[in-house]
């Protein structure tokens, strides 16, 4: 091999062309299998999240069965008026919206903590154990159906990745067919 050739020193661009579309083609599975999981695992958190709400059977309140609705912070609430609670967002909604502004006018903006410090300090008042029963209870089912949001949203964001690895499938298949047709034109 003389120095001044340099097709010798250099891979031939068939065998590129044929490693490079290889490796995209296995790239391929790869993102295929990945958002076939991921398609799964949406479906799978959607359906838990709805069969475990609509259990529950909480229907979201309207005007005229809790007037606490026309205030400005229950804007949102209003929205689902009247509607069954079956999705993560509808969970936030009802957790964030719903329960702790009717948190706050129970306890005065108080959290459970605090109106149980004051409980355990005034024993014998029943109207204050009565605010820190309801809180905690509250507080309790909000949690919950905060846990479901975030499942839910989980479940959300695992259909975008399943959708972003079946686009990213698609692409690469048709750049490694691509790469091999060239290979097959490529004399060297």
């Amino acid at each position: 091999m003389s120095p001044d050739n340099k097709e010798e020193t250099l891979m031939p661009r068939r065998f590129i062309d044929h490693l490079v579309s290889t490796m995209g083609l296995v790239l391929v599975v790869v993102l295929v299998a990945a958002g076939s999981l991921l398609t799964w695992g949406h479906n799978y958190i959607d359906n838990q999240v709805t069969s475990q709400l609509a259990a529950q059977k909480i229907t979201f309140p309207t005007v005229a069965t809790d007037p606490a609705l026309k205030l400005p912070a229950y804007a949102t609430v209003r929205a689902d008026a009247g509607q069954k609670l079956t999705t993560g967002a509808q969970a936030e909604v009802y957790a964030n919206d719903m329960i702790a502004n009717d948190m706050k006018n129970i306890g005065g903006g108080q959290t459970y903590a605090q109106l149980s410090a004051k409980s355990m300090a005034a024993p014998t008042n029943a109207t204050l154990q009565g605010e820190v029963a309801t809180v905690f209870k509250g507080d309790t089912l909000r949690g919950l159906l905060l846990n479901a949001y975030a499942f839910g949203t989980m479940g959300v964001i695992a259909g975008w990745a399943a959708l972003g690895a079946f686009i990213g499938a698609g692409v690469l298949l048709v750049l490694s067919l691509l790469g091999l047709l060239h290979a097959r034109s490529v004399k060297i």
